[in-house]
């Protein structure tokens, strides 16, 4: 298979081919099927690109080529897997400010967001590149003359299907391990977000010499994304998204015996007990509710408190949350940008209104202009109320009163999440203690639940989650399978 790189870059990155109106399949781009979107900037409406829409059957298309291209590319050397790899991190690096400006215009996050997002985007494609010479398995005791092995070997075809909040990190924490394993991808990046979640990725594997076939693009609806779960081609689902399409996910992977790796929502609990440094715990509360308006699946959506600190914290955090600016990302220096459409903003407003008026008391914020929700604190918070029974998706931070160690874990646990948790204390071990109770797949101490590194495993329990689990150890797990062999000079005589 041959390898090459394209290191011309006198031409804009996201222009150098017609992608507009296209999908990416077998290395090149063709009219999509299903149709066309409007690529919107978040804050002002305005259409940046009209993007391409895969239907089912650019899907069949894309899968069958995925299917062709991969055994060749599964037996590649491991160091020319790898420079694919180091070659994207050069590639990303060069084209850094004009990814930063569509990321900050296409998802509405600011350009600290944009900032962070490109750096783990680098550090995913390192750890990929790393993931290529590692070693796939060993020698397993066996009697003389046999020779018995145990290897991991790629699944095949990878589909992968992304959200719209961090469209660049989390597609190549998904596709980065799979491709940089021996597998194929079908990428279907979400619709709100296929420029920074596909077109870029497109383009970004292109110039590093990745062979055609092996990563195809195709933005789409629920209807494609149908397709490329239950398509035959296709080996392996990892999905992140919502805890509903989850489940549907799930639900039409199972007759197909299809493996599929999900993560899935959060209502993620910051527990703040009274020995805690209160200057530091809202400053952990307001970072962990309102980096990038929370919208966020490891978002903090339930600042449970001791009582004896209750007010003093929410007093501290309405004060940060009054000094944060609110506006366009694009055009000003502001700390939150726009939730990400008109359903999003008539969604968290409602969570809000029926909160209080079930009798929460709504300390800031609570109110919108357009898309840009005004930081919000909410005191009185109890179980039964939507702000608390609900993922919020939005800068809303519902505080609940707890009287003892015991009820702050009851409360943590309510409900069917279990993604993130977080605990804080003068008292290390016995934030400690309360953490080792929560039912969470990441739960940190003395932080807030906002974290990510590439070399972790992150996964949630419960609704949050499949079981398994993306990042560092868990990659080669989702994304090979054992295989035994045995091998002998000459077959044995047997019996009959």
């Amino acid at each position: 298979m041959t390898l090459t790189a394209h290191s011309d870059t006198r031409f804009r990155f996201l222009n150098a081919q017609p992608w507009q109106g296209a999908v990416y399949i077998d290395g090149a781009w063709t009219p999509a099927s299903g149709g066309a979107v409007d690529v919107l900037e978040k804050a002002t409406g305005a259409t940046l690109a009209v993007a391409g829409l895969a239907d089912a059957a650019d899907v069949a298309r894309a899968t069958a080529s995925a299917a062709a291209a991969q055994p060749e590319w599964a037996a590649t050397a491991a160091e020319r897997r790898r420079e694919v790899f180091l070659r994207a991190a050069d590639v990303l690096a060069t084209h850094h400010e004009e990814l930063a400006d569509w990321l900050i215009r296409e998802t509405g996050g600011v350009r600290h967001k944009a900032e962070f997002e490109l750096l783990k985007s680098r550090e995913n494609l390192l750890q990929a590149a790393a993931l290529t010479t590692r070693s796939a398995g060993g020698t397993l005791p066996s009697p003389p003359g046999v020779t018995s092995l145990a290897r991991r070997v790629p699944r095949g075809v990878v589909g992968v299907i992304t959200p719209w909040n961090f469209p660049l990190t989390l597609a190549l924490r998904m596709l980065g391990p799979a491709l940089a394993l021996g597998n194929a991808v079908v990428l279907k990046p979400n619709p709100q977000t296929p420029v920074t979640g596909g077109v870029a990725l497109a383009r970004l594997f292109a110039e590093a010499g990745l062979p055609p076939g092996l990563l195809q693009v195709l933005p789409g609806e629920a209807e494609a994304g149908r397709a490329l779960v239950i398509d035959r081609n296709v080996d392996m689902i990892s999905f992140t998204g919502s805890t509903a399409v989850g489940r549907q996910v799930a639900a039409d992977c199972a007759p197909l015996l299809k493996k599929c790796v999900l993560e899935l929502g959060g209502n993620n609990p910051l527990v703040v007990l009274e020995d805690a440094d209160l200057e530091l715990a809202s400053s952990a509360g307001a970072w962990g509710t309102f980096n990038y308006q929370g919208q966020l699946c490891m978002t903090v959506g339930r600042h449970v408190v001791h009582r004896g600190v209750v007010e003093a914290y929410a007093e501290k955090l309405t004060r940060r949350a009054r000094a944060l600016r609110v506006g366009d990302p694009a055009r000003a220096d502001v700390h939150l940008g726009p939730l990400v459409n008109e359903n999003q903003v008539a969604r968290v407003h409602r969570l809000v209104t029926e909160s209080v008026a079930a009798g929460a008391t709504l300390l800031t914020g609570g109110s919108h202009d357009g898309p840009m929700y005004q930081p919000t604190v909410l005191t009185g918070v109890t179980t039964d109320m939507p702000v608390f029974t609900e993922e919020i998706f939005g800068p809303v931070a519902p505080i609940i009163a707890v009287d003892s160690d015991d009820e702050a874990v009851a409360i943590a646990n309510h409900g069917e999440y279990g993604l993130a948790a977080a605990v804080l204390s003068g008292s290390e071990s016995r934030a400690a203690a309360i953490a080792d109770r929560l039912r969470s797949g990441v739960v940190h101490v003395n932080d807030q639940t906002v974290n990510y590194d590439v070399q972790a495993p992150i996964g949630g329990m419960g609704a949050s989650g499949s079981g398994d689990v993306f990042g560092g150890p868990a990659d080669p797990e989702a994304y090979t399978e054992w295989q035994w062999i045995t091998r002998r000079a000459q077959s044995p005589v047997y019996p009959f």
